[in-house]
C-alpha cells in the first residue's frame, strides 16, 4: 500500500470561492476513482488533500503531521476504517472533522456511532454537498466571512482511475478466493461500482455481499464478476 501527497497549494485565507483553502484534507480511501473525485472536489474548493489507501498509509501520516478533515472509507483491505474513525475521535488534540464515506447506506449509523462528525455517501460528486459536510462541522472562526454561494457544479474523475480499480480487483480474484476477501472485495467493487453509475457491477458486487455475508457460495457470482471486470479492463473507461 502507498502513502501519496497531492494539491500542496499555499496556505491563503478562504475566501466564498473557495471556502476550504488553508485545509489539509487526509483522505482514507482505497478506490482510485473515488480518490480522484476527492482530489477534484478539494481542488476546486481550495484545500490541500493527501491520501492514504489502507490504515497503515493513514498512521504514517497521522505520525507526520495532524489534518484539518479526515474522510476515512470504512471498507479498506487491512481493516475496517471505524477503527480509525474511533481513535481520531478519541484522540487529543481531536482532527476537528471527521467523516466518513462507504457506498453502503446503511454504514452511516455505525459510522456515528464511531465517532464520525457526519457521513458522506458514495458517489461523491457535488461541489455544494462536500464543501457544505466539512463546513458544517468547522467553527465560525475557520470560516470565509461574508455569503457564500452554493456551487452547482459536479466532479468527473478520470475513467483511467477507474480501470486502476478493476485492476486491483482483478489482482483480488486471482488470489485465494477465502470469505473475508470476498467480502472486502464486494464492498470495494459495490462502492466503484456506485461512483461510476455502473449498474450491472453493481448488482453483481451486491449479490456477492450478500451471499458472502451469509455464508454460502457464490462461485457463479465470482465468475461473472470476473467477467465484467476483464471487460472493464479492456474498455476504454466505464461501460
Amino acid at each position: 500500500m502507498t502513502d501519496e501527497f497531492d494539491v500542496l497549494t499555499p496556505f491563503r485565507p478562504a475566501t466564498p470561492g473557495r471556502p476550504l483553502t488553508g485545509l489539509t484534507v487526509l483522505a482514507v480511501e482505497d478506490s482510485r476513482f473515488a480518490s480522484e473525485a476527492m482530489r477534484l472536489l478539494c481542488l476546486r474548493s481550495g484545500a490541500r488533500i493527501r491520501r492514504a489507501d489502507c490504515l497503515a498509509s493513514a498512521q504514517r501520516h497521522l505520525r507526520v503531521y495532524r489534518p484539518t478533515v479526515a474522510i476515512i472509507d470504512l471498507g479498506l483491505p487491512d481493516g475496517s476504517g471505524e477503527t480509525l474513525i474511533e481513535e481520531l475521535a478519541q484522540a487529543k488534540p481531536r482532527v476537528p472533522v471527521i467523516l466518513a464515506t462507504s457506498g453502503d447506506d446503511n454504514a452511516e449509523q455505525r459510522a456515528l456511532d464511531a465517532g464520525a462528525d457526519g457521513f458522506l455517501s458514495k458517489p461523491l460528486a457535488s461541489l455544494a454537498e462536500f464543501q457544505q459536510a466539512i463546513l458544517g462541522h468547522l467553527a465560525d472562526q475557520a470560516q470565509a466571512a461574508g455569503p457564500r454561494a452554493l456551487p452547482g457544479e459536479v466532479v468527473t474523475p478520470d475513467p483511467f482511475a477507474f480501470r486502476d480499480d478493476m485492476v486491483q480487483a482483478a489482482e483480488i480474484l486471482a488470489e485465494h478466493q477465502d470469505g473475508r476477501r470476498m467480502r472486502y472485495l464486494a464492498q470495494f467493487l459495490t462502492g466503484v461500482a456506485r461512483a461510476a453509475r455502473d449498474m450491472p457491477l453493481e448488482h453483481a458486487a451486491t449479490r456477492l455481499d450478500e451471499r458472502t455475508r451469509a455464508g454460502l457460495t457464490a462461485e457463479q457470482t465470482v465468475m461473472q464478476i470476473a467477467s465484467l471486470v476483464d471487460a472493464r479492463i479492456n474498455a476504454t473507461g466505464p461501460v
